[in-house]
């Protein structure tokens, strides 16, 4: 602190202002801002946890209300007729036959009604005979309340009776208004009754799961059919089950979930009573009917539900608000264009949008509680989160908020205190200059040429006259930076040659680490791929040349090497001899480190036969391909070079030792990791050590591309 009594009193008190004041205003302006947003905080996050608590009740609420609705319904006694009947004329129909006229019409409508929307909505090609009914029964009644239904898809529901005279429809014709009825009245997208064999007998909107059997028939692997089976086995009464949602290929392949309830006729079972749920209801729950600004949620927040799959089990605010801009940003984080065609397809995120955030993560786990996080668009946001109590179904519940919009008082607040910040850091310094003006102006100048050199102006001289403090000052400060220029040129030009020297021998992360003064440098380096070359012929050819016409062979066969190498992120170790080794993932770790290896060593084939045509040789090589882990390091106390062992090493030299002229041999772990992309021809296994064996596969190229079928 010596310094401090070459400076005058004047001097002494400006620099305490300047500091009290501007230490002040930083202190109280940090005050203010982390007390605002602490408090912000708070009230957002009790928020959004309130509204996630108000939603997770609606939703448990209303799926109990379901239960209590299908079991109830289960029991009526018209629910128990209508599943006698329904079975009781259906079984009746199995001895009906339609003409062929009856047949070509339901054909054409799978053809050209069913068929061509699941093909826009699912993709593939569909087999139309996987679909369409086989038994009489079935024909016949999807013959006249689908095909021959004059309403159009989507109000078949609207017929009643087809005046074919069968009892089935005398049976339809009374209960169908009924059940009509209460799918309308209850929110429920369909209605099904399902016989004990399975068959689905009646079904309020007569898609084509309409007659079909969920044991046996198209749709057996499908969530409902799952659902069937679990409640016939079941066998108890009051009983009830949802099941969650998957595709569902009746509905065009749209996301379905399912409740069901079985039906007994005194102690005997006759089927099960199925509702499809509606996902129009479960998301008017979850955005408050649109109205997201009145639940609490501003601009951006949004309230969702996601499964056990991390997929949403409700809509998307974003897609509701701005299908387009929503799409955008699926794009712009990569989501596959299926999904997004999906997507607009069934102007639904169900099933479709990934949430894969901190925040699910942990309420997956059974955990509650409220994060900043990353949202599925990769927007900041305060999450609340937790598990939703459902019986049947393994679902988390999200309320959010964009970041932005939670934080826009405290980035106000923040803004208002920098704007008077700076004003009066303005005044004071303004004050400050007035009054030490003409005192520190040859400090000033000083300071300037002080900067000058800090950012690397060494040609900065101080032109300071006088013989006080301030005079000697600059004569000092200009013999420095000359010192400085000179010490700074050499330092400079012996750093790029150490540099440069240390980055031919080693890798530049090891060379980074010698660079810092590191002695004992090893590390186990996990999950590399090793290629270990050798050149056949060399020896015989060496034998008629001299010394630097073999050196030069050498060089200029390596640097190809090299090059290749570097193209494909292969690090080369060493060469020994004619031999040549590389490792992939040393320094950077690569998804694809065993393709790149493979590759390498394809385009090392090439360089060579290039090279033998160039110069007229008839060189070869054996390459040996192996990954997995090792170990790397300095080797030598004085005379030190960079190397590479391990048990990965040593399988890779034993390929190599194996492999004929002009081949490539391969581990079995690469084998694995590449003979979707590759030919690869089975060899026999190769000895290590004249002990253990492993497998060995020959690479042949890359494998042709399959053929696209219709």
């Amino acid at each position: 602190m010596g310094w401090l009594n070459n400076i005058s009193i004047k001097s002494k008190l400006i620099v305490m202002l300047l500091i009290v004041s501007g230490c002040s205003i930083l202190v109280t302006a940090y005050i203010g801002y982390r007390s605002g947003k602490t408090n912000l905080t708070d009230r957002v996050f009790s928020q959004l946890t309130s509204v996630r608590a108000s939603k997770a009740y609606q939703i448990q609420s209303y799926f109990q209300n379901i239960h209590n609705h299908t079991e109830t319904l289960s029991e009526n006694p018209a629910i128990i007729s209508a599943m006698s009947q329904f079975t009781k004329a259906y079984r009746q129909l199995q001895a009906e036959n339609i003409n062929n006229e009856a047949k070509g019409k339901i054909n054409k409508y799978y053809d050209e009604k069913f068929l061509k929307r699941l093909v826009k909505s699912e993709g593939g090609s569909p087999i139309a005979e996987f679909y369409t009914p086989e038994n009489s029964a079935s024909q016949y009644l999807q013959y006249h309340y689908i095909a021959d239904n004059p309403h159009e898809v989507g109000k078949k529901q609207l017929l009643v009776d087809p005046e074919d005279g069968s009892d089935y429809s005398k049976v339809h014709s009374f209960y169908h208004p009924i059940f009509r009825n209460i799918i309308e009245k209850f929110g429920y997208y369909d209605m099904f009754l399902i016989a004990d064999d399975g068959t689905v007998v009646y079904t309020v909107f007569k898609e084509t799961d309409f007659t079909t059997n969920l044991t046996t028939g198209p749709y057996k692997d499908s969530n409902l059919a799952r659902l069937n089976t679990i409640v016939q086995n079941v066998k108890e009464r009051n009983y009830s089950k949802v099941v969650d949602f998957a595709p569902y290929a009746p509905s065009y392949g749209a996301p379905a979930a399912f409740i069901a309830a079985p039906i007994y006729d005194n102690s005997k079972l006759i089927g099960v009573l199925a509702f499809q749920l509606p996902v129009d209801e479960i998301n008017n729950v979850m955005t408050g009917n649109g109205q997201w600004e009145a639940d609490g949620l501003g601009k951006s927040g949004e309230s969702y539900l996601v499964g056990r799959d991390a997929l949403m089990r409700s809509v998307s605010r974003f897609l509701v608000q701005d299908p387009e801009g929503y799409k955008k940003i699926l794009r712009s984080l990569g989501t596959d264009d299926a999904v997004i065609n999906r997507i607009s397809e069934y102007k639904s995120s169900i099933l479709q949008q990934p949430v894969r955030t901190e925040a699910v993560e942990s309420a997956l786990e059974g955990k509650q509680g409220t994060k900043i996080i990353e949202d599925y668009r990769g927007i900041p946001v305060l999450s609340s989160y937790a598990p939703i109590e459902l019986e049947g179904l393994d679902w988390v519940i999200l309320s959010e908020i964009d970041l932005g919009e939670a934080y826009a008082p405290v980035y106000s607040f923040t803004k208002q205190i920098l704007i008077y910040a700076t004003l009066l850091s303005l005044l004071v310094t303004l004050i400050a200059m007035a009054l030490a003006y003409w005192f520190v102006k040859p400090i000033n100048q000083l300071i300037g040429k002080a900067r000058k050199v800090a950012a690397g102006e060494l040609e900065a001289v101080a032109t300071i006259g006088g013989e006080d403090e301030l005079g000697e000052l600059a004569k000092s400060f200009n013999a420095m930076v000359k010192s400085l220029r000179t010490q700074t040129n050499l330092v400079r030009e012996k750093s790029q040659e150490n540099e440069q020297l240390l980055l031919s021998i080693f890798p530049s992360s090891i060379a980074k680490r010698l660079k810092r003064g590191e002695k004992n440098i090893a590390e186990d380096v996990s999950n590399v791929a090793v290629i270990f070359a050798d050149l056949t012929g060399f020896s015989k050819l060496s034998a008629n040349l001299n010394a630097p016409e073999i050196l030069s062979i050498l060089n200029d066969l390596f640097s190809a090497f090299d090059e290749a190498a570097e193209k494909y992120g292969v690090e080369k170790i060493k060469t020994i001899a004619h031999s040549y080794l590389g490792v992939c993932g040393l320094s950077l770790p690569y998804l694809d480190q065993e393709k790149r290896v493979a590759d390498l060593a394809l385009e090392m084939l090439v360089i060579l036969r290039r090279f033998n045509q160039e110069k007229s040789f008839a060189l070869n090589v054996s390459i040996g391909i192996n990954s997995g882990d090792i170990v790397a390091g300095i080797v030598g106390r004085n005379k030190f070079i960079y190397d590479v062992w391990g048990d990965t090493i040593d399988v890779a030299g034993a390929l190599r030792g194996a492999c004929p002229p002009g081949a490539i041999l391969v581990s079995e772990e690469v084998h694995h990791r590449l003979h979707d992309i590759y030919q690869f021809e089975s060899l026999t296994p190769v000895e290590i050590d004249g002990k253990t064996k492993v497998k060995a596969w020959r690479l042949q190229g890359f494998s042709p591309a399959p053929m696209k079928t219709a």
